[in-house]
């Protein structure tokens, strides 16, 4: 039986890090403690180190920091104390070639740390300031990077940020740790950019608007670092009822579908995709089984679907149909401002 792992907002009366075991047949999770050692843990990562693997939590606080955790036994171990990321509010984290990379939302940098043979972050080897503004004053006043990644190649890092109506391509010097800037992708002013997800065939990528819902499509050179967009879907074709806030994107094993959560209709919304992955079309749409799903994540298999929802309080999981893509809801796990979900 697997576990998952589920972030939470203690400001919000989150239990910190949440583990429930996960039935291989059904899906279901079952909790089995709780772990609460940082203040809003509310993202994860997994990485391996030279005495197994690793989980990683964002604090997701003003400074913020980084911790790590060893996954031995039956609830994680802090490995040592959380380490600041020189920056405010990390949203986000990601690993590669060697290093702990964190999107802190309200400084609009990224940090990367240096990570040791045993998994522990070290002090920040650089932090990238971004720089810019959006035409939405309550939004865009200052740059607010919301998510950072590796690309399938693992060449480069990409740097979603939601104040500026870019995503940034850098190069990690694994050597030194140092961030140099590449390429700047600029989209639609007002477009909020949270997200973004690749497809399977790591050609395109789906760039998720929060301030406006819609995807933006866009083709990926992984040679040359170049994100080009190419096309967009709206999540709600006839326009979306009341205010809403799109959050999460998840593309298909097969690359097939496109799902993502929408924080205010409370839906997650289905997209097919063609058969290169170029084109997104919204399909259908379905409730989340609770309330704002602040994250969306499928499964080892790939053929559930979980959604952390917020302010209900609960992670709800959904059985995939695997021809039309539509999530038909299979259970729930009441989590307190849960706030993300990672299988390991």
């Amino acid at each position: 039986m697997g576990r998952a792992f589920i972030g939470s907002f203690t400001s919000a009366g989150g239990r910190g890090i949440v583990v429930a075991a996960v039935d291989p047949d059904t899906g279901a999770l079952t909790e089995t403690g709780a772990v609460d050692t940082v203040p809003n843990p509310s993202y994860l990562a997994l990485g391996r180190a030279d005495g197994g693997p690793v989980l990683y939590a964002v604090s997701e606080t003003l400074p913020g920091a980084v911790a790590a955790y060893d996954l031995a036994g039956p609830l994680p171990r802090p490995l040592g104390a959380p380490v600041p990321v020189r920056g405010d509010e990390p949203t986000h984290l990601a690993l590669t070639q060697g290093h702990l990379l964190t999107a802190n939302y309200g400084s609009g940098s990224v940090t990367v740390l240096p990570l040791a043979a045993d998994g522990v972050p070290q002090a920040p080897s650089d932090v990238l300031k971004h720089e810019g503004s959006g035409p939405h004053l309550d939004r865009q006043r200052a740059p607010h990077a919301h998510q950072v990644l590796a690309d399938p190649s693992g060449r480069w890092v990409l740097g979603v940020d939601l104040g500026t109506d870019a995503v940034r391509i850098c190069a990690l010097d694994p050597a030194t740790g140092a961030l140099t800037p590449a390429r700047r992708l600029a989209l639609p002013p007002g477009t909020g950019p949270r997200h973004l997800a690749f497809h399977p065939s790591g050609r395109y990528a789906y760039v998720l608007g929060e301030l406006r819902p819609a995807v933006t499509v866009c083709r990926w050179d992984a040679a040359a670092g170049v994100l080009e967009a190419v096309g967009e879907a709206p999540l709600f074709p006839g326009g979306p009822e009341g205010a809403v806030l799109p959050s999460a994107p998840v593309v298909s094993r097969d690359g097939r579908f496109l799902w993502v959560a929408v924080r205010g209709s409370d839906t997650v919304a289905v997209l097919a995709l063609d058969a290169d992955g170029e084109r997104a079309r919204a399909v259908a749409s379905v409730p989340c089984g609770g309330e704002w799903p602040r994250d969306l994540v499928l499964d080892p298999s790939g053929t559930r679907l979980y959604a952390a929802n917020e302010r209900s309080g609960d992670v709800t999981w959904f059985d995939l149909d695997g021809d039309t893509g539509l999530p038909r809801r299979a259970g729930s796990l009441p989590v307190p401002a849960a706030s993300t979900v990672l299988f390991g």
